[in-house]
């Protein structure tokens, strides 16, 4: 077996990195409140493409049709609204309130294909479906050989 001298200032350097890493994981996920009793929070979102639409489900349970906007500017979909807190009854203690309210506001960028002129929204059961269909260019076309 080989001796090997430990050198000190080779291993310090590894284990700060690894610190660092470690403090930035931790302050990263901590819970920043907005208010006392309020936490900023985003619905969760599943984009799907096909050949012919992109399709942007949301899950917004709790919160009213009425509350939510759905805006197309600048080849971005902005969603926004806010699922505000139940009124506070006095008599009732709680034990535990873990449901998140206030504002949310979600960016994403659409393909230079989308028809924004065309985008679709429905919601259903605190699922919103935003339908963005693309433009004929995208969508291709079959080019016919013909004979000479």
């Amino acid at each position: 077996m080989e001796v090997v001298r430990w050198r000190p200032r080779r291993a310090v350097p590894a284990l700060y990195g690894e610190w660092d890493r470690t403090f930035d994981h931790l302050l990263r996920s901590w819970p920043t409140p907005e208010l006392p009793s309020e936490f900023s929070w985003n619905p969760s979102v599943d984009i799907a493409e096909t050949d012919d639409e992109i399709v942007v489900k949301a899950e917004i349970p709790g919160v009213s049709k009425d509350d939510i906007d759905i805006t197309v500017d600048n080849n971005q979909l902005i969603l926004s609204g806010e699922k505000r807190q139940e009124v506070e009854e006095k008599e009732k203690n709680y034990y535990r309130v873990e449901r998140s309210y206030g504002s949310f506001k979600r960016i994403f960028n659409l393909p230079s294909t989308a028809d924004v002129g065309k985008v679709e929204a429905a919601y259903d059961d605190g699922v919103l479906t935003i339908q963005i269909p693309k433009t004929e260019v995208a969508r291709g076309k079959k080019v016919e050989i013909r004979d000479s």
